[in-house]
């Protein structure tokens, strides 16, 4: 076997390597269940030779034993988001043609509703046997396929994105050295492990280093807090809609406790935040509270991550870093004015300009499962992934301006960033949440449109927002249409679904 995360897990066998509800775990004993889960899988078989196993386990050690079991025994690990319908559950297990679930009883109601129940076999952690057996393993070549997260992304049926070992492992590498990882790391993860950040960035990374990672399965702030202030915990990683939920819950508190979290944050070597937009208000917040400064990057499921902000050095608000060693960056024209979505060109832009980020490596997805027609529309000929992000260079510092499906926004003869809008939109004091996307318009081609979320106390109105958007905005990045909601539809990663945001305006203003 030569999965090269096992195998390093053996150097620190007698090390704490997850701490969840349910107690401390060793690298030993993760080890061992892994083993066993290997031995329930295998059976009579030599190598499952890439067949899809999927999991619904809970974050802590037995996520780690069933994803380990599984790339031990040849298989491809699957893991299904918790908070997944059933319908979303019921399309995975077609696209992969599945025969194994391994998962916890607490998922059981859940599982017992999926289609085709009689010819997939359910495996019950907690009925997994302690087994000690020296059964000869798969030899595991770096080139076989090793996961499939499948995207939750903001459009379109979620897709497959398989990643090999090789993958996973640049992954993984480029962050354990630009973030100096250690074996005395000790990292709180809250993050769900159906995504990328949870699992390579937060999880796997630890794991390599011989860390220790803890889970909190479930966003509670209290904890969050006090975990964060027990001088153990030394690197933290969430997205923005929880750090801003951090600091809604930090400033409720009566001073003395504001005071003593303050006091015993700094044990603390590395925050990072990801998976969406960081705004300035919440990185200036945070550093307030915390005397840190969040360091942002930018990945996506596909690749892992690319870009970074520097460890040690100047970390630039709204702006996501360099290459990280490993990754190979361009920007290329992108045609918006395609009938359809805008179409990559593939050809760099001089220096300055916007443009599509591509991005080359052994850290780039193998392809889409069951889907070598996207899988072929998402590279260029000459191999470089294109992330339909647009992206610019100032300084040699990288700044991401959002989708170029949705995020551009093309309005009377200009294209304007909807993130940039919604930046100077959240520094309103009445405004809770907003969202900024283009919607369809006879005089302006697509009118720039603003949903938010106020504060309780708030008396704002469309009037009185636009004229004060006219002393922060251009006029044509002013909101022309304003819808006042409860909520924003987010996905489970906290990040805003904005074709749901262009229904809601389809259902106001049609």
């Amino acid at each position: 076997m030569s999965i090269e995360i096992i195998s390093r897990a053996s150097r620190y066998a007698d090390q704490i390597a997850v701490i969840d509800p349910s107690g401390e775990y060793t690298y030993s004993q993760i080890l061992d269940l892994a083993t066993s889960i290997s031995e329930k899988l295998l059976s009579n078989k030599s190598d499952l030779n890439e067949e899809c196993i999927l999991f619904m386990v809970s974050p802590g050690h037995k996520y780690i034993a069933t994803q380990w079991g599984i790339w031990m025994s040849g298989g491809i690990a699957v893991p299904i988001a918790l908070s997944h319908p059933v319908e979303e559950i019921n399309h995975i297990v077609d696209d992969t043609f599945t025969k194994n679930i391994i998962f916890d009883p607490e998922f059981s109601k859940i599982l017992n509703k999926i289609k085709n129940q009689n010819d997939i076999q359910f495996i019950n952690t907690n009925q997994i046997d302690t087994c000690t057996l020296n059964k000869k393993r798969p030899q595991i070549d770096e080139s076989r396929k090793a996961m499939i997260i499948y995207t939750s992304g903001t459009t379109n049926k979620p897709k497959g994105v398989v990643t090999t070992h090789l993958n996973i492992k640049a992954q993984i590498t480029t962050l354990v050295k630009s973030w100096q990882w250690t074996s005395s790391d000790h990292i709180l993860n809250v993050l769900p492990l159906h995504h990328v950040h949870g699992i390579v960035n937060a999880m796997l990374c630890s794991l390599w280093s011989g860390a220790t990672c803890e889970f909190l399965p479930d966003f509670d702030p209290a904890k969050i807090w006090n975990k964060l202030s027990n001088n153990k915990t030394t690197l933290f990683m969430a997205v923005p809609t929880m750090y801003e939920k951090l600091i809604s819950f930090w400033e409720d508190l009566p001073s003395k406790n504001q005071k003593i979290i303050t006091n015993h944050i700094s044990n603390l070597r590395l925050m990072v935040s990801g998976s969406d937009a960081l705004l300035p208000i919440t990185l200036k917040k945070w550093k307030l509270i915390t005397n840190h400064t969040l360091l942002e990057r930018y990945g996506m499921t596909e690749i892992g991550m690319a870009l970074s902000n520097p460890l040690i050095g100047p970390r630039i608000p709204g702006f996501v870093g360099i290459p990280l060693p490993g990754v190979h960056v361009r920007i290329c024209s992108i045609d918006f004015d395609s009938k359809e979505n805008p179409v990559s060109l593939d050809v760099e832009v001089p220096p300055g300009n916007e443009g599509e980020l591509q991005i080359k490596g052994k850290n780039v997805f193998l392809e889409y499962w069951n889907n070598p027609e996207e899988t072929s529309r998402s590279f260029s000929k000459d191999g470089w992934f294109r992330t339909g992000d647009i992206s610019s260079i100032e300084n040699g510092i990288y700044k991401i301006l959002g989708r170029a499906s949705q995020d551009i926004i093309k309005t009377g003869g200009e294209k304007v960033s909807a993130n940039e809008i919604q930046y100077v939109l959240r520094t309103h004091p009445e405004i809770k949440e907003c969202a900024v996307v283009g919607i369809k318009d006879n005089k302006w081609g697509e009118a720039v449109s603003a949903a938010l979320v106020l504060e309780k106390e708030s008396t704002l109105n469309r009037t009185k927002l636009r004229n004060w958007a006219k002393t922060k905005l251009i006029n044509y990045k002013v909101p022309q249409k304003i819808l006042i909601v409860e909520s924003l539809p987010r996905n489970a990663m906290g990040k805003i679904i904005k074709p749901k945001i262009k229904e809601m305006f389809s259902k106001k203003f049609n």
